[in-house]
């Protein structure tokens, strides 16, 4: 079979990674909020405890991934939109006796960045919300802390502890020398964006529990290709054992895919299909082949222009085939 993984970790790798010049944008549009909210709260709320800020989500652990542009119409024009979130956590840091209930949190944040972009913010059960105009938009969690475990304030259930840090830890902890694991978990939120993109109707897990099922369910092998196709067997044995995705921080008994169990049947058949995608990769000879079954489930961003039209030798075909015809672990 072909080895694809240099197309993956050199050059598609590449290509869906946040590049730096959108980083450093979406730090000075953070800035520029933070600016905002901490200019509110020393104008209208002088004697409130004010803001302090901690970036969270996957800019920091570096997982972030290029959205594919779309083409939408926006006041009458069609204009390309990028659909990814950045999350910086609010925190009001006291005690017990100074905190406010979770909405008027919530309507001070949205009434301190409403006003930002020409959109009108928006308010979740999780976050206030501030869109741009390309798509994108920065998602302000509100925290209150007093003690070692923040609490989220949370439109429906309430103050509930939430510790985005103990999770940055905790992924630093689990892709610690493992550098490709982080690849991985690229690769699997860019297969979710294509789906996204070519059946928006089919509704697949956030990016954080993609993160932790592929942190949970990684198989290190010295190439990508392979690596991938066998973390995503285990992946999808794992969910049709028990459907569960438990969060490794504060709450642990908490399942994340409780709200997704009506689409379980969904989601294991999409990871069916891109395992099935993945084995006639790994058992095709030529590179130009094997590239356009990766593009199935990468789309046309999976960079074939890249492979060579020639066959791989016969022995990393007979590893291939090896790789490909594997079920670690599963029964």
């Amino acid at each position: 079979m072909a080895n694809c993984h240099t197309l993956f970790a050199t050059d598609f790798n590449s290509i869906i990674r946040l590049n730096d010049s959108k980083r450093k944008s979406l730090k000075k549009s953070r800035k520029a909020l933070r600016d905002r909210i901490r200019k509110y709260f020393r104008e209208n709320k002088p004697y409130e405890l004010q803001p302090k800020f901690s970036s969270q989500g996957s800019m920091v652990i570096d997982t972030i991934i290029e959205p594919i542009p779309r083409k939408e119409k926006i006041d009458g024009k069609e204009q390309t939109v990028l659909y990814y979130d950045v999350d910086d956590g609010v925190y009001f840091i006291g005690n017990q006796f100074d905190r406010k209930a979770v909405q008027t949190y919530h309507n001070w944040i949205r009434e301190a960045v409403d006003g930002h972009t020409a959109i009108p913010a928006k308010d979740k059960n999780t976050c206030v919300r501030t869109l741009f105009a390309d798509g994108h938009n920065i998602d302000h969690p509100i925290y209150f802390k007093d003690g070692s475990v923040p609490e989220l304030a949370h439109m429906a259930k309430g103050f509930t502890q939430s510790d985005p840090k103990a999770f940055r830890d905790w992924f630093e902890v689990q892709v610690k020398d493992k550098p490709q694991l982080r690849r991985l978990v690229r690769y699997i939120k860019a297969w979710c964006d294509y789906r996204k993109f070519t059946r928006p109707d089919q509704k697949l897990p956030s990016g954080f529990i993609m993160t932790i099922l592929t942190c949970q369910n990684y198989y290190a092998h010295d190439r990508d290709d392979i690596a991938l196709k066998e973390t995503l067997v285990l992946i999808k044995d794992a969910l049709r054992r028990n459907f569960t995705c438990y969060r490794p921080t504060i709450d642990t008994t908490e399942n994340l895919l409780i709200e997704y169990w009506n689409h379980r049947v969904s989601l294991i058949e999409q990871l069916g299909v891109f395992i099935t995608n993945g084995n006639a990769a790994l058992e095709e000879r030529n590179h130009k082949k094997a590239c356009g079954h990766w593009q199935k489930s990468f789309g046309d961003r999976f960079p074939c222009q890249n492979a060579k039209d020639e066959d791989e030798n016969l022995s990393s075909v007979y590893l291939s085939s090896v790789a490909s015809n594997s079920r670690p672990y599963a029964q």
